[in-house]
């Protein structure tokens, strides 16, 4: 068993301005004269918030006060949300949309004229105060406001959904209300003079613009990681409880997330006080650094590469499922790019498999009408009938491009490497299985039926998709191999084994890595642009496009590493 040095906490460590508590906080905004303006992300606790910190001025303005009827916002978000329990469309809707017509524009002017100290607060505060207002921003992280949803503690923008099912909250969420703010966000980000953070309700803190700016700017160019966060699942396993140093109550983990940054956080250790914000901060921010010219002008302020852990090990399988092609997700959902994965054998037990493509000659008929009977409980679907089952271990890279039928079978440890869309997966048959809400999981037959690609047979697994390891360089103590992905998908990725040092390129392009072998690295910077980085084994880390050269080494010389890369494919 090794040790579990996984780091759980990482930060991006110096010193800056920082006020903890809202005694401290509150003594902070009560400083200034005339208006302050709290904006609120989705998932704060707004009332608490208004609590804390309106003693001192003579007037609360609530911006939920000025937005449309609930009702209206219902009928005008309807068309995003569509009547499916899992799946919606991206909104074009913006903030102001929301907002009763002229109301923003004449609180503005009526606070300016009034000239006195005023407390603006909620989602839109900046709009619904005067341009020379103090503006803070009370940000959210995703993860925190998904265990919000499931406490059902908080409430949509302009929408009192706290009561719905805990997908429908997300959906939400991932459709709309995040959309709307982060696009909103994106567009003040350098008129905030303080950020807040209450992702911790207990103990908030606040920092000032410079402080917020240095730490965008200090991990835009060194390598970091975003703080991981571990879920249970139906068929979850054992793995991770002790690599990564989980609780051992909790029945299992299935789920890591590692590298999302639109769902993780990043943590600013400021003065020696952790100060947690969402992880697309950084890129809505530093985009250009961070992923790069090529990537940027590709994806824009989107983050492509996801790396994730699916632990199956003392678990059972996943779902057997299928991603949608990219026209059906634009088409459907509004998405220009689509959820392309492989699955990389971080580790796997003797009797491991993968679930991958179809067996040759499938009747595509009958399998259809087989899985539609699964679904109403009539029969039990014979998945090794129509789908090839693979053995798979340790350090296998089998590739998934969308309209590829798969699963992770029991018994693996998953390191899922893919684009990040993040919930388009259409589940085709779950064995049986309740979530564990003790319900059914959703099945989604028919919309799968739509993009599975049938040609995508026993013949085409084995000469595509299934360990295709090419040998590119190599010399004394260290080789590099690229295993994929394939000519479909976007992302390259290149495995490095090594004893001794290695020196990378970022080429101007966003580096994901993966320390699958080894138990410490050292990624380090040819002329000390940054500081040594250490990295433990499991451990998801970005390099920058800013940063160009650097070199990764084993912490204790000549012991043996190994590292996955991935980047976005831009060269011939």
């Amino acid at each position: 068993m090794r040790l579990p040095n996984y780091d759980k906490y990482p930060s991006t460590k110096y010193e800056g301005f920082i006020e903890v508590g809202w005694e401290s906080i509150r003594k902070v905004i009560s400083s200034f004269d005339g208006v302050v303006a709290v904006d609120l992300y989705t998932g704060t606790y707004e009332d608490e918030i208004a609590s804390a910190l309106s003693d001192g001025f003579d007037e609360v303005v609530l911006t939920r006060d000025l937005m449309k009827p609930e009702e209206e916002v219902g009928a005008m978000t309807a068309p995003f949300m569509t009547d499916d329990v899992l799946f919606g469309h991206v909104t074009c809707l913006g903030i102001r949309d929301f907002f009763r017509a002229g109301a923003l524009a004449e609180s503005a002017a009526r606070l300016k004229a009034r000239g006195s100290r005023v407390l603006v607060l909620g989602p839109g505060a900046s709009l619904a105060a005067p341009e020379d207002a103090i503006l803070v921003y009370a940000d959210m992280a995703r993860w925190e406001i998904q265990q919000r949803f499931r406490r059902h503690e908080v409430k949509g923008l302009g929408i009192d959904n706290h009561d719905d099912p805990v997908s429908i909250q997300y959906k939400r969420g991932l459709f709309i209300d995040w959309r709307v703010l982060d696009a909103y966000k994106d567009k003040i980000m350098d008129r905030v003079s303080y950020w807040l953070d209450t992702n911790d309700r207990r103990e908030p803190k606040l920092i000032d613009r410079a402080t917020f700016f240095k730490g965008m700017d200090l991990t835009a160019h060194s390598p970091f990681r975003v703080v991981p966060f571990f879920d249970p699942a139906p068929w979850g396993g054992q793995w991770m409880k002790d690599v990564c140093g989980l609780d051992r109550s909790v029945a299992n983990y299935g789920w890591c997330f590692d590298c999302v940054p639109e769902e993780n956080s990043l943590l600013l250790e400021v003065s020696g006080v952790r100060f947690e914000l969402p992880s697309q901060d950084l890129i809505l921010s530093r985009s250009r650094e961070v992923l790069g010219p090529v990537v940027e002008s590709r994806f824009g302020k989107d983050f492509p590469i996801r790396f994730d852990f699916l632990d199956t090990i003392g678990g059972g399988n996943l779902s057997l499922q299928v991603h949608p092609t990219t026209q059906f997700i634009r088409e459907n959902m509004g998405m220009h790019y689509t959820q392309d994965e492989s699955y990389y054998m971080l580790d796997a037990d003797e009797n491991a498999v993968v679930y991958l493509g179809l067996k040759k000659g499938v009747d595509k008929d009958a399998m259809i009408e087989d899985l539609r009977a699964a679904q109403r409980g009539e029969i039990v679907f014979d998945a090794e009938k129509y789908v090839n089952k693979l053995p798979a271990k340790k350090h296998d890279h089998y590739l998934i491009p969308a309209g590829t039928i798969h699963c992770s079978g029991a018994g693996s440890m998953v390191l899922e490497i893919s684009a990040t869309p993040n919930i388009f997966t259409f589940k085709l048959w779950d064995w049986q299985r309740l979530g564990l809400d003790g319900k059914p999981r959703p099945i989604n037959v028919e919309r799968g039926r739509q993009v599975i690609d049938w040609g995508r047979d026993t013949d085409f697994v084995m000469e595509n998709l299934a360990n295709h390891f090419e040998p590119v360089a190599e010399g004394e103590g260290w080789s590099e191999i690229r295993t994929g992905l394939h000519p479909n998908e976007f992302i390259e990725t290149r495995r490095h084994k090594f004893s001794v040092p290695v020196p990378h390129d970022t080429e101007g392009c966003v580096n994901v890595l993966n320390l699958v072998e080894g138990e410490e690295a050292l990624v380090e910077s040819p002329d000390g642009a940054f500081a040594p980085f250490t990295v433990h084994y499991a451990e998801t880390f970005i390099i920058p496009a800013s940063i160009g050269r650097y070199v990764i080494r084993p912490a204790v010389p000549g012991s043996e590493c190994m590292t996955i890369k991935a980047s976005v494919r831009h060269k011939a």
